[in-house]
């Protein structure tokens, strides 16, 4: 029998973000790019702050599906920088998705939101968070993201 993945937490991040530019309808879907201003990220296997610079892509579909794709960089406590890639998907009920475009607080029971982080580093030390793979469930709020990343085993 082949080994059941288990989940580690490897840490919590408190994502600061800007108010979303909306770029409108594409053929895509609707895309708007929210700026990344900074954060923290703390956890029994990395603690630090988000640096401000990063952005989180989106495409929204007509049913409300989210397609989210953040690039940001976490400096690490001991100054160890890591580069982010994070993609995921969030969705859920139309009134609750709409109050969440508004920029309003939503119960974050009601919204499906599951990213798969990607991370890169020159650092010895933590290149093991190049050699896993990761989820994180999430948050939204009006002025920042919650994110809960575990690493998968």
């Amino acid at each position: 029998m082949l080994p059941v993945p288990t989940l580690e937490h490897v840490f919590d991040a408190r994502i600061a973000v800007a108010t979303p530019y909306e770029v409108g309808a594409t053929s895509a879907g609707a895309r708007r790019v929210i700026a990344i201003t900074g954060g923290t990220v703390s956890g029994p296997a990395l603690s630090g702050r988000v640096l401000p610079g990063g952005a989180d892509y989106q495409t929204i579909a007509a049913d409300g599906l989210t397609q989210l794709h953040a690039r940001y960089v976490i400096e690490a406590a001991d100054g160890a920088r890591i580069y982010v890639e994070n993609t995921g998907l969030r969705f859920g009920p139309p009134e609750a998705l709409e109050r969440l475009r508004r920029g309003e607080p939503v119960d974050p029971g009601l919204i499906y939101f599951r990213t798969a982080p990607r991370f890169e580093t020159a650092c010895p030390h933590l290149a093991w968070m190049q050699t896993s793979l990761f989820l994180a469930t999430g948050a939204r709020a009006p002025d920042h993201v919650a994110l809960s990343v575990f690493r998968v085993g």
